[in-house]
């Protein structure tokens, strides 16, 4: 579903990813870990289309296209999602009008019909309840006022509202209590745990994992995946730290 090969990428004059190679297949649900600074975000980054992150050498893969040759807006059309660590605020605009123009616009993309305010009305109210987010939430301005609770449970809507094939999340545990952590990982499961979706999810903890069971942890260190194992990898980091379990 996505491969990526050889992936260089560098910020500014410094090169961050150094030869990545992974590989996602439908139904997956695969985690990545690793140090601070070891380019977790800078892959999300690269995947999604932020500028300033630029791609040096090797592919990115999505569904038999070339993900690298598109622009951000076209990704995101052709099933892309990607969770910011910190979701941004945008005054002036509710949740509502954001999502329904968001939606219709990938539809547009697609070459499908776009919903009506009822039929996205109904959608949203379905899927808020997932979250257990208020819908008088996603009337308020984008994430203005929230806290970072209540941005990453609004984001988690905002995903199933779209209903990605592939969702990359950066640090969604960040900044979640314990409530609202197995909200947000049961949220995950209802959305993307599906025979034809996949999941990349990028985190420091393991505690995430508790509510979404990967298939795959893989250890990013200097650039590259070092390592790769099934859910226990990511106990035993917790547990022991990460320069020892490189060093086994």
């Amino acid at each position: 579903m996505l491969e990526i090969e050889n992936l260089h990428t560098k910020v500014g004059e410094t090169e961050i990813l150094k030869g990545l190679d992974l590989e996602v297949n439908a139904g997956e649900i695969h985690a990545i870990m690793g140090p601070n600074g070891a380019g977790k975000s800078t892959l999300s980054y690269a995947l999604g289309g932020r500028p300033g992150y630029e791609v040096t050498a090797g592919s990115v893969t999505f569904e038999g296209q070339d993900l690298l040759d598109m622009e951000p807006h076209e990704r995101a059309a052709a099933g892309l999602f990607l969770g910011f660590q910190y979701p941004v605020e945008i005054p002036g605009i509710s949740n509502v009008q954001f999502l329904r123009e968001a939606l219709n616009s990938q539809r547009k993309a697609r070459g499908e019909e776009p919903l009506s305010g009822g039929e996205f009305l109904k959608h949203a109210k379905e899927q808020a309840a997932l979250l257990k987010l208020d819908m008088d939430m996603l009337k308020r301005q984008v994430n203005v006022g929230f806290s970072g609770g209540e941005k990453k449970r609004a984001e988690m809507v905002q995903m199933g509202i779209l209903d990605p094939k592939f969702a990359v999340l950066d640090e969604t545990d960040s900044g979640l209590d314990i409530d609202a952590l197995r909200i947000v990982g049961e949220g995950i499961n209802a959305i993307m745990r599906k025979p034809d979706k996949g999941v990349l999810i990028i985190t420091h903890y393991q505690r995430l994992l508790d509510y979404v069971r990967p298939d795959y942890v893989h250890i990013l260190s200097r650039g590259q995946i070092v390592k790769t194992g099934g859910p226990d990898l990511a106990k035993q980091l917790e547990e022991q730290g990460y320069d020892e379990v490189m060093a086994a």
